[in-house]
C-alpha cells in the first residue's frame, strides 16, 4: 500500500472517531442541570429502576419524553451508560437512569417538565 494511501485512511479513521455527537459526555451541566450539547433540560423517570438497563417509557411516552439517543459509535464512561430501548434504539443513562428531554421545553433552560405526575424530575449530577 502506497505511503499516501495510508495517510488517506489513517485520516479518514480519525474524521470518523470525531464524527460521534458525544465524543465526549453526552449531557453537561448547566444551572446545577444536566443539559443535552445543545443546553436542552434533561430528566429522569421515577418508574425507570437505576441499573435496570432500561427504560419504561416507551410508545406514546417517548413521543412526549424523547430519549438522549446515543449512536452506534457512542461508548459508556464515567457515570454515563448506554441501554438498549424496547425498539432497538440506544439511550444514554446519567447514573443508571435514563435520561429524557420533554417536548415541551422550547429553549436552553425551560424546566417545565420538572414535577409532571409527580414522576417526572429534572435530572441533576
Amino acid at each position: 500500500m502506497k505511503k499516501s494511501s495510508i495517510l488517506s485512511l489513517t485520516a479518514l479513521s480519525m474524521l470518523v472517531a470525531c464524527a460521534s455527537p458525544y465524543a465526549g459526555n453526552p449531557a453537561k451541566t448547566e444551572m446545577g442541570m444536566l443539559t443535552n450539547p445543545s443546553g436542552m433540560t434533561l430528566y429522569v423517570f421515577d418508574k425507570d429502576a437505576a441499573n435496570a438497563g432500561k427504560s419504561v417509557c416507551n410508545g406514546e411516552c417517548a413521543v412526549k419524553w424523547p430519549p438522549l439517543v446515543a449512536s452506534v459509535a457512542d461508548k459508556a464512561h464515567g457515570d454515563y451508560s448506554i441501554i438498549t430501548r424496547d425498539d432497538g434504539s440506544r439511550q444514554w443513562a446519567y447514573k443508571g437512569k435514563p435520561l429524557y428531554r420533554w417536548f415541551k421545553d422550547q429553549k436552553p433552560g425551560d424546566t417545565t417538565g420538572d414535577g409532571v405526575n409527580n414522576v417526572w424530575h429534572v435530572a441533576k449530577p
